[in-house]
């Protein structure tokens, strides 16, 4: 191993153990606020899966934005950059119009969840629908979507971490590295131990991007100026729509795609957990407001990939995602090689864990609370399911990295088929099981012959705006003029605003249909 490797690798593992000892600190302090009063009782699954419910402003604000702040952001964007340019855009276009969303959609759904003692979106579904089966239904179909952004993070974490080491770590060790400090890191701290390490996450990613933003272009170009100048002579291409050989990517789908994922960011299952282990809707309504500021980073890795052009040409396939690294790599020294590896491996794990976590409490809490003799210990099975569905992430990553490629494609538009279930069905009392049912099925078929038979974009429009909106009139038109259901619930409709009085305490409604008050089904899941 050279010098400058041992200086990088050295640097990333002190913080690789740092970020470790913040996940433990995270459960023991949390261990004191709930002897002090506050928080869920008991350090059961919902302590584990929402943080307790006690998340305040800050650490919702950095975890949230650590969802949206992945390896995509040292790697993919510029790689889009370097590819594609233009069109890579419409990730701070549906981001930011999502935050928007989710000031209206959040409260609406952390007040439905709390005031039901539920935890994720299938929990809702059951409990909205009075179906538990139907929220075991949506946990498979969210872990089909998910387990690809686990691969991925698997993936980015592998590079980044081979990258900075010089070639010293195989990408085969990097892969089980990222799995193994993930891993353990969220079986033990949960969500509030990702809230903990997104504060260490933010401040290096917006001091490394702030430092990357100043250096690349003066190192390379004397300035912004001389840059720009021959990037609008150069490479205009890259600068319009639709960017350079992007196979159609104009702005149709540009504003087709942005509309879409703007919805489906609101109710992706990693967001409701963030949603829900906010303190108040008013934190959620302030973290609405200030996200959007954090979208201008995202602007930083895509213009360093556009200047990787002319600094690192030549590069194709894959290798197109290390423009920003080679950058890195080729002027800095080991030190900074280092610490900005650290920046790039945490926008991994944090999101990487509260995929994790959510797949693990989804399955814990719907598909084995099915089952009697597991019920009573519903923690610990999500624990158990966190490290099934990281190895089965890694092992895939070995064996056949493009078959969670593949399903990657449909993820945001699969998830998008659940809009009319969730949003409409909580906003709207009329929505039917048989309606929602229908739009789903019909939702899911038509995204998932479109993108499997490389018609996605169809005439110019993302696939999964098309198949979204047959579903949503599927669904109506089932739920006014199908069958009833037979057992309508009468609280099915959501107050967005609705929040306990200060010192009230917590209303004795049913954790799922038929399931004891949350009290004592904090003392019920805490199996773990």
């Amino acid at each position: 191993m050279s010098a400058d490797a041992a200086v990088a690798t050295s640097i990333f593992a002190a913080f690789m153990v740092f970020t470790v000892v913040l996940g433990l600190l995270s459960v023991r302090v949390g261990r004191g606020t709930r002897k002090g009063g506050s928080g869920e009782r008991g350090g059961g699954l919902a302590d584990w899966s929402v943080g307790g419910r006690s998340l305040g402003s800050v650490f919702i604000w950095v975890l949230m934005a650590g969802e949206g702040y992945t390896s995509f952001s040292y790697l993919g964007a510029a790689g889009w950059g370097y590819n594609v340019g233009a069109p890579v855009l419409y990730v701070i276009a549906y981001m930011s119009c999502g935050y928007a969303v989710g000031y209206l959609v959040g409260p609406m759904l952390w007040g439905y969840a709390r005031r039901h003692g539920l935890v994720g979106i299938t929990d809702m579904v059951a409990h909205r629908y009075g179906r538990p089966w139907l929220g075991a239904l949506v946990a498979i179909g969210a872990t089909v979507c998910l387990l690809p952004y686990i691969q991925l993070q698997i993936t980015g974490m592998g590079v980044v971490v081979s990258t900075i080491s010089y070639g010293a770590i195989s990408l085969n060790w990097a892969y089980f590295l990222a799995f193994a400090i993930t891993t353990g890191f969220v079986v033990v701290s949960g969500l509030r131990g990702s809230a903990w390490v997104s504060v260490l996450k933010d401040v290096l990613v917006i001091g490394t991007l702030g430092f990357l933003a100043c250096y690349v272009p003066v190192h390379y170009f004397g300035g912004y100026g001389d840059f720009l100048g021959r990037l609008v002579d150069e490479k205009a291409q890259w600068l319009t729509f639709p960017g350079h050989a992007s196979g159609g990517l104009d702005q149709g789908w540009f504003v087709s795609t942005s509309f879409l994922n703007s919805l489906t960011v609101v109710i992706f299952p990693t967001t409701v957990a963030g949603y829900l282990g906010a303190r108040s809707a008013d934190t959620l309504r302030r973290n609405a407001v200030a996200l959007p500021i954090y979208n201008v980073l995202l602007l930083v890795p895509m213009l360093l990939g556009m200047a990787a052009l002319f600094v690192v040409p030549g590069l194709v396939g894959a290798e197109s995602n290390l423009a920003l690294f080679k950058l890195v790599v080729d002027s800095l020294p080991a030190w900074a090689v280092g610490v900005i590896g650290v920046a790039a491996a945490l926008s991994s794990i944090v999101p990487m864990a509260v995929f994790m976590l959510v797949i693990g409490t989804m399955w814990g809490r719907s598909v084995l609370g099915l089952v009697p003799r597991l019920a009573s210990r519903q923690k610990l099975g999500s624990q158990v399911v966190v490290v099934v569905a990281g190895a089965l992430a890694l092992l895939l990553t070995y064996t056949a990295p493009n078959t969670l490629v593949r399903l990657s494609l449909i993820s945001y538009e699969g998830m998008a088929q659940l809009v009319p279930m969730l949003l409409v069905g909580l906003a709207w009392r009329r929505m039917t099981l048989y309606g929602a049912l229908s739009g789903l099925v019909v939702g899911a078929t038509l995204v998932s012959v479109l993108v499997f038979t490389d018609r996605d974009p169809l005439w110019g429009v993302n696939a999964g705006l098309l198949a979204l909106a047959v579903n949503l009139v599927v669904a109506l038109a089932v739920s006014l003029l199908g069958p009833r259901d037979t057992d309508e619930r009468p609280d099915a409709e959501v107050l967005a605003d609705w929040e306990p009085p200060a010192g009230a305490a917590e209303p004795a409604r049913p954790v799922g249909p038929g399931g004891p008050p949350p009290g004592q089904a904090a003392a019920a899941t805490d199996g773990g």
